[in-house]
């Protein structure tokens, strides 16, 4: 059965390379923590503000 899980991280100006390390970790850890062996896809979207800047990013994971 496949199964998604979303993931989101905010993006601070001269943070972003640190925020997205946190997100590839916290993606990481929960596929390790959940014995997950099959990944099926791995999407990412940003969020913007009112004045269109990037505020954030939403990562989706669907797994088996």
């Amino acid at each position: 059965m496949v199964k998604v899980k979303t993931f989101s991280s905010q993006l601070r100006i001269f943070h972003v390379k640190e925020e997205l390390d946190a997100l590839d970790k916290s993606v990481n850890d929960f596929i390790e923590e959940n014995k997950i062996e099959k990944v099926i896809s791995v999407s990412d979207s940003s969020t913007a503000n009112a004045d269109g800047s990037t505020m954030g990013l939403i990562r989706v994971v669907a797994y088996e």
